[in-house]
């Protein structure tokens, strides 16, 4: 097992590069990734990662592709920073290379409490017999603890086969684990926040002016509006206070007049 400064600091850079990634607080890590290297040089390889977010209640793990989506990030940007994230992966392959030691095809790494623990894993990985997907699916078995109704029928079917298949088999690999990397690390919703004051144009002095012209009518009108209701709410009220007055004797006989003088007017 390599073991030098070297290899620490990705192990670190991979830590604050994942901490990044992940917008909650959260209780448990957990990450696959695979690197093969193939003719003429080319690697290629896989990754992905889960995490439980943090409560009181018991929660569903998350699927690193699905946080874009979940906390409104800009999906490209995103998958941007995983490649980064792989890419540092790939660095500890090449360390391993670099060192002459004998290359694993695939890692995982689990960072509980405050443990990081990295499996180095030198199986290597069938394509015939078990894609991506399958080899998904059976990892998500061994490492997240999930209870058989969380998995389709026929995902429990490809996990039991395989189960049968390994249950005598002694798997090939290395183990390392350290403290995780406890300096505090900016998230990616903080990083968004920031980008988007700073993306803020301040108002310039004439939109200033514009604007508060703008609210000062505003509110002129409204007490204009307010004036003008109350005015009719009071004549309104004055009327009803009239008319449900008894008439005295001397307005009796005057509406008796005007009466007949219309009638005469009508008339003539």
């Amino acid at each position: 097992m390599i073991q030098n400064s070297e290899i620490r600091k990705v192990y670190s850079e991979l830590q604050k590069q994942l901490f990044y990634l992940i917008p909650e607080k959260w209780d448990r890590i957990y990450l696959y990734a695979s690197v093969e290297e193939k003719m003429e040089g080319l690697e290629t390889g896989e990754l992905f990662f889960y995490y439980f977010p943090r409560g009181i209640l018991k929660k569903n793990p998350v699927n690193v592709y699905e946080i874009p989506n979940k906390f409104s990030l800009n999906e490209e940007e995103y998958i941007q920073l995983v490649g980064k994230l792989y890419a540092q992966i790939k660095k500890i392959w090449e360390i391993f290379k670099k060192e002459k030691h004998r290359l694993w095809t695939s890692v995982t790494i689990r960072i509980e409490g405050l443990k990081f623990e990295i499996e180095y894993n030198y199986e290597k990985i069938n394509y015939k017999e078990y894609s991506n997907m399958d080899r998904h699916i059976i990892w998500k078995y061994n490492n997240l603890g999930l209870p058989d109704e969380a998995f389709t029928r026929k995902e429990r079917k490809l996990i039991r086969n395989y189960v049968n298949e390994t249950i005598y088999f002694r798997p090939d690999i290395e183990k390392y684990s350290e403290a995780i990397y406890k300096n505090p690390v900016k998230k990616i919703v903080d990083y968004n926040r920031e980008r988007r004051e700073q993306e803020y144009i301040p108002e310039t002095e004439m939109q200033k002016l514009e604007k508060q012209t703008k609210n000062k009518f505003e509110q002129q009108h409204y007490t204009y509006k307010i004036q003008e209701r109350k005015k009719l709410k009071n004549l309104l009220k004055d009327k009803e206070e009239k008319s449900s007055k008894p008439k005295t004797y001397v307005e009796q006989i005057e509406e008796q007049r005007n009466s007949v003088k219309s009638q005469i007017l009508k008339h003539i």
